[in-house]
């Protein structure tokens, strides 16, 4: 009866660790190198970049606009540029997003 308990209990210990293996090993990287932004995704990444300056600008100004910083007439100067600069980028990452 000795002998099965220490056979079960060594079996036990070989399947935890068979199991456990796959997880206690480093994980090898595929490659260390990073990976080269093509023309195209610099494109796409500067015009995200510039649909976020723009939106967050709007919402900035909106912002200061409500709690009286900027004026009606300086609020009314500047949103109209911003706006468009806004839906320039969104109307140029929608054109990228059409030919993906």
């Amino acid at each position: 009866m000795s002998i099965a308990i220490a056979l079960s209990a060594i079996l036990g210990v070989v399947c935890v660790v068979l199991v456990a293996l796959p997880y206690l090993r480093e994980p090898e990287p595929v490659s260390d190198e990073l990976e080269e932004m093509t023309p195209e995704r610099q494109r796409r990444l500067a015009l995200a970049e510039e649909r976020d300056r723009a939106l967050s600008a709007l919402k900035e100004i909106e912002a200061d606009h409500r709690a009286g910083r900027v004026s009606d007439e300086d609020y009314r100067a500047s949103i109209g540029e911003l706006r468009r600069e806004a839906a320039s980028a969104l109307r140029a990452l929608d054109g990228e997003n059409g030919k993906v």
